[in-house]
């Protein structure tokens, strides 16, 4: 009988340890990039409940029906692993009342996102 083979999901990349300094590297120079010009980093879960996204995005499109991942939870709510991020942002700022502190709020989010789109590649 042979053994299944495991592979990465088409699309995705693992990132291995001697390419790991250099992520972070960047992601380091990123944040000091932000920090010199006031933004400050925000993180938000990596899946959220599906009409935040359907809301946002419209009920109907070929994102919401064909490009998410969504699951049912143990309650029975319908979840979907983040497509972007801007909605779970927007959502953190009204429900955490940021806009209630003094001046513009600049924030910025380096964070993993999934959809099931073809990877594009550059021209």
């Amino acid at each position: 009988m042979a053994r299944p083979k495991f592979t990465a999901v088409r699309g995705v990349k693992d990132i291995l340890p001697e390419e790991s300094p250099n992520w972070q590297g960047a992601e380091r120079l990123a944040r000091e990039i932000f920090a010199r010009y006031g933004y400050g980093e925000i993180r938000v879960p990596v899946f959220e409940r599906t009409e935040l996204f359907a809301r946002g995005i419209g009920e109907e499109t070929d994102i919401v029906s064909k490009e998410m991942y969504t699951f049912k939870d143990k309650g029975g709510d319908s979840i979907t692993l983040r497509p972007e991020a801007t909605a779970s942002i927007c959502r953190a700022y009204v429900q955490n009342g940021l806009y209630n502190r003094p001046g513009v709020s600049k924030l910025f989010c380096i964070a993993p996102c999934s959809a099931t789109s073809v990877p594009r590649r550059a021209a």
